[in-house]
């Protein structure tokens, strides 16, 4: 037989640990001795090993105590669906830390050569280092949170910017990022972009990601914050395309 801090040395938790387990019932308090101290044999120890091999894969203290009256039938089952969880934290986990690694070298994510080839065209088009930098950042954030989408919405972009009208739109937007907020200039690219937008969707709005996700507020607000003058555009843009002007 062996004290508390015995048990716990050789299980390898604190003292104040068994003792928490006592008081959630997970670990029944032994006897106590002549002298008024517990003492611990055998089966406690394989009983303590048992609940922290469950709380270290993340295994509520709850669920650990529902599982000590359990059928072995049940155990057996709840042990299999602490595994399935467990290796799907170990797969997060190991995304985690390529996400990491590729932050470490530069590179956040891995975008699509596609997608390069696409940014390289912006700038021989035209558009300011200033918005290609933020179309770079922009699409990997999506292709990051939303990569089931993320292409789709991308190929969607590229082939408005393949039609030279639509481009040119495009290339007002960048442009307009000095402009005063209040420029008419503004005004009159709102209404070419909402037309622009109907004719090429018709009844139909455009390809967006999820609606319950906020990453295009987010993407938005990005923009916006950049430029009064993109922010007004924004809020003409939306306006005309709700109110059907």
């Amino acid at each position: 037989m062996i004290t508390i801090g015995q048990l716990a040395g050789y299980v390898g938790v604190s003292v104040k640990t068994v003792r928490v387990y006592h008081d959630k019932g997970l670990l029944p308090e032994p006897d106590r001795d002549a002298s008024g101290y517990r003492r611990y044999g055998a089966h406690d120890a394989i009983e303590l090993i048992k609940i922290r091999t469950l709380a270290e894969a993340g295994v509520p203290l709850a669920r650990i105590r529902d599982l000590r009256s359990a059928t072995d039938e049940e155990s057996q089952q709840a042990l299999r669906e602490i595994d399935d969880e467990l290796t799907a934290r170990i797969h997060g986990l190991q995304a985690t830390q390529g996400r990491l690694r590729r932050l470490a070298t530069g590179h956040l994510t891995q975008l699509p050569a596609e997608v390069g080839a696409h940014l390289a065209d912006l700038a021989s088009w035209g558009f300011t280092p200033r918005w290609v930098d933020l179309q770079r950042d922009l699409w990997i954030l999506v292709f990051a949170t939303h990569p089931d989408r993320a292409i789709t919405l991308f190929h969607d972009q590229a082939e408005s910017l393949a039609a030279p009208a639509l481009r040119q739109l495009f290339l007002g937007y960048d442009h307009a990022h000095d402009l005063d907020a209040d420029d008419p200039a503004i005004d009159d690219l709102a209404r070419r972009i909402t037309e622009a937008t109907r004719e090429r969707y018709g009844p139909d709005a455009p390809p967006e990601l999820d609606t319950d996700s906020e990453i295009p507020a987010l993407i938005q607000g990005t923009v916006n914050a950049s430029s009064p003058a993109w922010r007004r555009l924004d809020t003409l843009i939306r306006a005309r395309l709700a109110g059907g002007e």
